[in-house]
C-alpha cells in the first residue's frame, strides 16, 4: 500500500479503464446533439421588477425611499430628481449611472 501511495504522490500512478459503448453511441450521427444557443433567443420583454424590493431598497445617496416607474423601467428619486435604471430585472444603484430627470415645476404666468 505504501508504495501505491508514493507512485500517487509522484504522479506516476496510472489509471486504465475500458468503457464500452452501446450500439447507438457507436454511430458518429447518433451521438451528435443539437445544443439551443442562448444568445440566439432576444426577448423584447426585459423581466419583471419585483416590487418587493422597494421596502428595502434606498437611494445611496439620499437615503430616501425610490418609486418604481414602469413606462421607463426605473426607479425614481422625486426628491433629487435621479432615475437609476433597471437591467435584466436587476436595479443598478450606482450614482454614476443614474439619469438626471426633470422635476416638474409649476408654470408662472409671464408678465
Amino acid at each position: 500500500m505504501f508504495k501505491d501511495v508514493v507512485r500517487v504522490a509522484l504522479g506516476t500512478a496510472r489509471v486504465y479503464r475500458r468503457v464500452s459503448c452501446s450500439p447507438l453511441q457507436q454511430s458518429p450521427a447518433a451521438s451528435r446533439i443539437t445544443v439551443r444557443s442562448f444568445t440566439a433567443v432576444k426577448e423584447d420583454v426585459p423581466p419583471p421588477f419585483d416590487s418587493s424590493l422597494l421596502d428595502v431598497l434606498a437611494c445611496p445617496l439620499s437615503k430616501k425611499p425610490l418609486r418604481y416607474n414602469p413606462d421607463t423601467n426605473e426607479l425614481i428619486n422625486e426628491e433629487l430628481g435621479i432615475a437609476y435604471p433597471i437591467i435584466d430585472g436587476i436595479p443598478n444603484m450606482i450614482p454614476q449611472d443614474a439619469r438626471l430627470i426633470q422635476k416638474d415645476e409649476p408654470q408662472t404666468p409671464a408678465q
